[in-house]
């Protein structure tokens, strides 16, 4: 893998001002950890609301169609660029016309081809400044059209897509589900939807910050209890504390600890170690009420939950250790009480939820700063919201079409997708971002 580094400028497409900058060390620690070991990365900023255009060239080679279509499409459904991908044309050579590609929109050109060793060579031109920005050289892993291949395409669209707007996109990333009772997966752009092996009856999964290891709540005759299981190896442990209900698994942002909800009358939150080497800590009081659905903060340090303590289903928000718990949702907003299913934004800014507006399930956001509550959805039911790691997509479960589907909103534009089809799916969880070897 090669890499070049350039020096600082701006070019102005569309007013776009682009900065050169070493993206790595400006990332969060756990992301950074997931990157190749080798070279620098290079990224472009632009204002807040605008879309730099990208041309994507022709490739020639085997499978070059296929491998075109993934990216740009995966591109696409970042939401951050504009995508400028002709169905047909000329594979150029040599230096590129780029006064032609700044009249047609694109500030950036993406140029594919396949090298010797069969990996995907790319290179990012920066069209005002008619100069290479970046070159790199991503291994496609496994057999043609396999998942592995895909996802190494996936990977290789993350890394253009932060290039470009100095985010890194979530095309590499997989939504857990559940479908017929048990647990599947899906990977981002709705591609090899599988069902998890080895798993039994399940209900609410909830991805590791590992990418590598699931929770979820396991359904028996005599009541329910939290599993976790690795994917890879397929092993499992069970979490039970009371012998009724055992549910809403939810890993802390470090990957220690794990909070469920449990109790024979009513139910209480309860925080454990993964490996099990102290007892349950308490979290909630509740005296006979329905604690449950906790979500961490990024930062672990505070939980939301819901709770019927004041009647219809709430959210609240409390620290780690229990203490300080308010009302986070008020009754302000629409016309009933019941909220449920939260989920906490990557960035820390947001919790999306479930909430009944005129007897039915919308998708709402709130905000942790000032509280403002947005309501995303309007046709049909749609519930349990998960958050993409960019903070800015959710996967919900919506009745739109007329069968419990999955689909997927850009939550800054409203744009719409749909994820999944065929038999009903529901209860989503959207994966961290993942690396080829996962």
């Amino acid at each position: 893998m090669t890499e070049r580094l350039q020096p600082d400028r701006v070019i102005h497409p569309r007013r776009l001002l682009l900065g050169l900058a070493t993206v790595a060390a400006l990332l969060p620690a756990p992301i950074r950890a997931q990157e190749p070991a080798q070279g620098v990365r290079i990224g472009l900023t632009y204002a807040p609301g605008t879309r730099p255009g990208l041309y994507v060239l022709p490739l020639r080679g085997p499978h070059a169609d296929s491998i075109r279509a993934i990216i740009t499409r995966d591109l696409d459904f970042g939401d951050r660029i504009s995508v400028i991908a002709p169905d047909s044309g000329a594979t150029p050579s040599g230096k590129l016309n780029y006064p032609l590609y700044a009249r047609l929109g694109a500030a950036a050109v993406l140029q594919l081809t396949l090298n010797t060793a069969g990996g995907l060579h790319t290179v990012l031109h920066e069209v005002a400044a008619g100069r290479v920005l970046n070159t790199v050289d991503f291994p496609l892993r496994g057999a043609p059209n396999s998942a592995e291949w895909r996802r190494s395409l996936h990977e290789a669209s993350d890394e253009v897509e932060r290039w470009v707007t100095g985010v890194r996109g979530v095309a590499s990333t997989r939504v857990a589900f559940v479908r017929g009772g048990t647990l599947w997966s899906v990977d981002s752009d709705g591609a090899n939807a599988a069902p998890v092996p080895g798993v039994g009856s399940a209900l609410g999964p909830v991805w590791h910050p590992n990418g590598t290891t699931v929770g979820y709540t396991e359904m028996l005759d005599d009541g329910t209890r939290v599993v976790v299981r690795d994917l890879a190896s397929g092993s499992a442990r069970r979490f039970v504390r009371d012998r009724g209900t055992n549910v809403s698994p939810s890993f802390s942002p470090d990957g220690k600890q794990l909070a469920f909800a449990s109790g024979e009358d009513g139910t209480d939150i309860f925080l454990v170690p993964l490996d099990a080497s102290e007892a349950p800590f308490r979290v909630t009081v509740g005296r006979g009420t329905t604690n449950s659905q906790p979500t961490f903060a990024p930062d672990g340090k505070r939980i939301v939950f819901t709770t019927s303590r004041l009647g219809p289903q709430q959210l609240y928000i409390t620290d780690s250790d229990g203490a300080n718990p308010e009302l986070l949702t008020t009754s302000g907003f629409g016309d009933q009480l019941y909220r449920a299913d939260p989920s906490w934004s990557p960035d820390g800014r947001f919790v999306a939820f479930s909430t009944q507006i005129e007897g039915r399930f919308q998708i709402a956001t709130i905000g942790l700063r000032d509280r403002a509550v947005k309501q995303h959805t309007i046709d049909g039911i749609n519930e349990d919201p998960s958050w993409a790691p960019d903070a800015r997509h959710l996967v919900f479960t919506s009745s739109r079409t007329g069968s419990k589907q999955l689909w997927v909103l850009d939550t800054e534009s409203g744009r719409l997708r749909q994820l999944t089809s065929g038999s009903a799916s529901r209860m989503a969880a959207w994966s961290p971002r993942l690396s080829i070897a996962r």
